[in-house]
């Protein structure tokens, strides 16, 4: 039986003033090229001065363009480490590995995003989300549903799937705070996913493609954590390359998850 609880845990509560905190931000990367770099840079620019206790994360899942070779060059100009995968494995693995090695190194009071290396997603919103980690919130979504946000660039079909896709989670397993239950950018109190992990093991990550952000979410509501958005302007429209998701392949294997996931209750 699930826990359903969702109060705040009895541990300590961040806030700016009194706590000193690293943000690690992860980022699954595959083919990348044309938007690591610049990514990369705006990410450097935007935490510098506001967040200047940071670091990055990039899992290279395999990539086959120049990647691997503009994430060399950054290297000497941010604190930037690279996991690299020998072959492409999909978003489930690149998270599963970004999160553990972010969850190993992160101290209890850190702050752990997860963000897409697209440019879809803009890094200046980060500060808000690690904002509302230091006011109390455990996980926080950057949301599409949210008053205020956008969608721009995308085709009316896959805002639709989406937005019907976000409809059903809330009516099958309803999480106070979240509308949002498959935008990959999240802001994580790095105790909580530490508990996450006591308490699932490898088992926490083991979704192999996009399902992956949903399941974390399903397994992350059975624990006492409080959830939290903000509007998110997505900017599709900004990314360079093909999308690497496939929608109705996607929405089929996310609905599979969910039924597992509700027979298992």
């Amino acid at each position: 039986m699930e826990d359903e609880t969702h109060s705040i845990p009895c541990r300590l509560r961040y806030t700016a003033e009194s706590v000193t905190s690293r943000v690690i931000v992860v980022l699954p990367a595959y083919n990348e090229e044309a938007n690591i770099g610049s990514l990369l840079r705006t990410i450097l620019h935007r935490l510098t001065e506001a967040q200047p206790d940071f670091s990055v994360i990039v899992v290279d899942d395999g990539s086959s363009d120049g990647t691997a070779r503009i994430l060399d060059d950054l290297r000497a100009q941010m604190p930037l480490t690279v996991e690299r995968h020998a072959r492409n494995q999909g978003l489930g693995a690149t998270i599963r590995d970004g999160l553990k090695l972010a969850s190993d190194s992160a101290g209890a009071r850190d702050i752990i995003v997860t963000m897409d290396a697209d440019e879809s997603h803009d890094p200046g919103l980060m500060l808000r989300m690690v904002q509302m980690i230091h006011q109390g919130y455990d996980v926080v979504i950057a949301s599409r549903y949210q008053p205020g946000s956008q969608v721009l660039g995308l085709s009316t079909t896959r805002v639709v799937v989406s937005w019907l896709a976000s409809r059903f989670m809330r009516v099958l397993f309803p999480i106070p705070g979240v509308t949002d239950y498959t935008c990959g950018y999240r802001a994580y109190a790095a105790a909580s996913l530490k508990q996450a992990y006591q308490r699932y093991g490898e088992e926490f990550v083991n979704q192999p493609g996009f399902q992956c952000m949903v399941d974390l979410l399903l397994k992350l509501r059975r624990m006492p954590l409080r959830f939290g958005e903000v509007p998110m302007v997505l900017r599709y429209d900004l990314k360079r390359g093909s999308s690497k998701m496939r929608i109705f392949r996607t929405a089929a294997n996310t609905l599979r998850l969910l039924l597992i996931r509700k027979l298992e209750k």
